[in-house]
């Protein structure tokens, strides 16, 4: 009987110690499951949320506070609702109508008559031609000035009267009054009697950077108050035959005809560039677009209005071409920098000073000339009155010449 006491005893003492190693266990791991929450580098086993969702219960972290990182990816685009609803009551749109009068002849279409007479047919009877084009402006005076782009107002020299009429944003039409125009930037001045304005805030066009966000806005197709959003493409832009003195800001922004003499904006809301044109096969929106700098408008604007036109220096009439690898071997040139003088007026400050067709003009004021657009900015930039120290290239070899630099508006005239 007490060996069975024993073995019962035995059994009870095993059954026991299994029982109370399955509730250690047990505990063991409700513990490690509980630290292993608490752990910030814990591993979750479950499904990975979608992107921007958050788990119930929880709250997306707040990644503008210090010692945060931001998502991985975005939950959605820049806003730009703010911007845009505040620059688009600045900008206006532009009509313009000009009337040129000609002569009509039946002599008019032949070639010979023409040789000899010209396009003005002496003998025919006068006849009021009119043109009429459609852009848009940036109020940028609480009291009614308005740029524009020149060839939004018109481009006819001959025209005998030319009226300009603005919508602004509030649907008002009112007659505009031409205070100048710049054809070199493809600049215009309108002042409409308005006062009480939403002006646009100039902005420092040198500041943009590449991939710099900016809302283009105008109306294209007549669809005023059109917002397209990009990025800056680039800066400096030249020889593109937009105008004569180019220093465009790229963008691709959408740009289409109509936002002729709109609004680029950066994301504070500042005007930083007047929309010019585009480059397209197709004539619509193909990703590049060009817009004046805001530094180089206000400065034509400032002149217009102070002179009613844009005063630059000049050296007098001077043709300058770029440089081929084949013409700076002709001319001695180690390389293709440089702008090449081609042709010249006897009466220009350039020739008094010196300088000669076939000459390679490679610095002004000791800053290295690339290309002919560059100089002729170089020249136009230059202070009215100054001395210009110009260092050339003459069959290789190198001289300088001092020049006078005078105001565009009384350069000697070419002969």
């Amino acid at each position: 009987m007490s060996a069975l006491r024993r073995i019962f005893l035995s059994l009870v003492l095993i059954f026991a110690g299994f029982v109370a190693g399955l509730v250690v266990t047990e505990r063991m791991r409700a513990a490690a499951d509980a630290r292993a929450a608490a752990s910030p580098h814990a591993v979750a086993l479950t499904a990975a949320p979608s992107p921007g969702a958050t788990a119930p219960g929880t709250t997306a972290p707040d990644t503008s506070a210090p010692g945060t990182s931001a998502p991985l990816v975005a939950a959605s685009g820049p806003d730009f609702t703010r911007v845009a609803g505040q620059a688009v009551k600045g900008v206006a749109n532009i009509s313009s109508q000009q009337v040129v009068r000609s002569r009509t002849s039946p002599f008019q279409s032949d070639p010979f008559f023409r040789y000899f007479f010209g396009d003005d047919d002496v003998f025919g009877q006068p006849r009021d031609r009119r043109s009429l084009s459609l852009g848009s402006g940036v109020i940028i005076s609480a009291d009614g000035y308005i740029v524009t782009n020149n060839h939004v107002i018109g481009e006819n020299v001959r025209a005998t009267s030319t009226d300009v009429t603005a919508t602004l944003p509030d649907k008002r039409e009112v007659r505009g009054r031409l205070i100048g125009t710049d054809p070199a930037t493809d600049i215009a001045l309108v002042k409409v009697n308005v006062t009480g304005l939403p002006a646009v805030a100039w902005g420092d066009s040198s500041q943009l950077k590449v991939g710099e966000w900016v809302l283009a806005i105008g109306s294209p197709f007549q669809l005023s108050q059109t917002v397209t959003a990009g990025i800056v493409s680039a800066t400096g832009r030249a020889q593109l035959g937009f105008a004569d003195y180019e220093d465009f800001i790229q963008t691709d922004a959408a740009i289409n005809p109509g936002n002729s003499g709109g609004a680029l904006i950066n994301t504070r809301g500042e005007l930083v560039g007047i929309n010019t044109g585009i480059y397209s096969e197709s004539g619509g929106y193909q990703g590049i677009g060009f817009a004046v700098p805001s530094n180089l408008a206000k400065k034509v604007v400032d002149d217009l209005m102070k002179y009613g036109e844009v005063r630059r220096g000049s050296i007098g009439y001077i043709g300058i071409e770029k440089l081929t690898a084949q013409l700076a071997e002709e001319v001695g040139a180690p390389n293709t920098s440089g702008a090449v003088v081609s042709q010249m007026s006897r009466g220009s400050e350039a020739y008094s000073a010196g300088i000669r067709p076939g000459d390679v003009i490679v610095q002004l004021n000791g800053q290295p000339v690339a290309d002919p657009s560059q100089f002729s900015r170089m020249v136009a930039d230059a202070k009215i009155g100054s001395t210009a120290s110009v260092r050339v290239l003459r069959n290789g070899r190198g001289i300088e010449f001092k020049l006078a630099i005078v105001s565009s508006s009384s350069a000697r005239p070419r002969r």
